[in-house]
C-alpha cells in the first residue's frame, strides 16, 4: 500500500483523488490505532495498576463478576491507551487531508494551535489523574460506607476512570476552541468580554454535563473550566490584535 500523498495546495483535484487519499489516510490511522492497542496490551498489567493506584487503600483489588470480564476489561484499557498513543498519527493524517484547502497563514495558525492543544491535553490528563479522579473516588468510595459493603467492579471502575480523564483532557482544550473561533472571526474578544456572564453560565452547564455523577467531580471539573474561560478571553484579546495587524500587513502588501 502506498503512503498517503498530500494533494497540492489550492489546486483542483478530481473526486477520485480525494477518495483515494482519504482511503489511504484512514488505513494508516487505523493501523496506528491497532499498533498502539497491541503495544498497550503488552503492558496492560501496568496500565490497570496505574489506574487503580488512584483508588483509596483497601479498594485497589478490583472485583470481576464473569469469566470474560478480566479479559474484556484489559482489552478496554488497551484500546483506550492505544488510541491515546496513536492520536498524533490520527491527527496528522486528518491534518494532511484538510491542509491543502487552507492558505499558508491559516496552516501556520492551525499548527501553532495544535501544539498548544497537545500541551493543554497533557496538563488536563495530569490534573485528572492527580486531582479530579482521587478526589472523586475518595468521596464516592467512602459515601455511606457504614451502610454498604462497597466493592468496586473492574469494568465499571475502568469506564469511570477513563471518562473522568477524558473529560479533564477535554476541559483543558477550551482555550484552543475559543482561540480557533477568534482566528476564523466567528468570535471577537469584545464579544467575549461583553457576554462574560453568559459565558460563565455556559461553563456551569458544561461542568454539570461532563462525566461524573457526584458533586465533587462536577465541581473539580467546573473550576478549571471557569478559570480557562477567563484566561481564554485575555488570550483572545492579545492574539486578536496580532492577527488583525498581520492581516492588515498582508492586505497592504497586496
Amino acid at each position: 500500500m502506498r503512503l498517503p500523498r498530500r494533494l497540492p495546495n489550492e489546486q483542483p483535484a478530481e473526486l477520485v483523488d480525494h477518495l483515494d487519499e482519504l482511503r489511504s489516510r484512514v488505513i494508516v490511522a487505523g493501523g496506528a490505532v491497532l499498533a498502539g492497542t497491541t503495544i498497550a496490551y503488552v503492558f496492560h498489567h501496568r496500565l490497570v495498576t496505574w489506574l487503580t493506584d488512584a483508588l483509596p487503600q483497601g479498594h485497589r483489588h478490583l472485583l470481576t463478576l464473569g469469566v470474560t470480564e478480566p479479559f474484556t476489561t484489559s482489552v478496554k484499557v488497551s484500546v483506550a491507551a492505544g488510541f491515546a498513543l496513536a492520536l498524533p498519527v490520527v491527527l496528522w493524517q486528518l491534518w494532511g487531508f484538510l491542509a491543502p484547502a487552507l492558505d499558508g497563514s491559516t496552516q501556520r495558525a492551525v499548527r501553532s494551535l495544535t501544539l498548544f492543544a497537545a500541551g493543554l491535553l497533557a496538563v488536563g490528563l495530569a490534573f485528572g489523574y492527580r486531582v479530579a479522579l482521587p478526589a472523586a473516588l475518595k468521596f464516592l468510595v467512602h459515601y455511606d460506607h457504614s451502610i454498604y459493603n462497597i466493592q468496586i467492579r473492574a469494568a465499571d471502575y475502568i469506564s469511570f476512570a477513563v471518562l473522568v480523564l477524558a473529560a479533564c483532557g477535554a476541559v483543558f482544550e477550551l482555550p484552543v476552541v475559543v482561540l480557533g473561533l477568534v482566528r476564523v472571526r466567528a468570535l471577537t474578544a469584545d464579544r467575549l468580554r461583553s457576554n462574560r456572564k453568559i459565558g460563565y453560565m455556559v461553563v456551569a452547564v458544561l461542568g454539570v454535563a461532563l462525566p461524573g455523577v457526584d458533586p465533587v467531580t462536577t465541581v473539580i471539573e467546573t473550576i478549571p473550566l471557569a478559570l480557562l474561560f477567563e484566561a481564554s478571553i485575555w488570550m483572545a484579546v492579545f492574539f486578536e490584535r496580532r492577527w488583525t495587524i498581520a492581516r492588515e500587513t498582508v492586505s497592504a502588501g497586496a
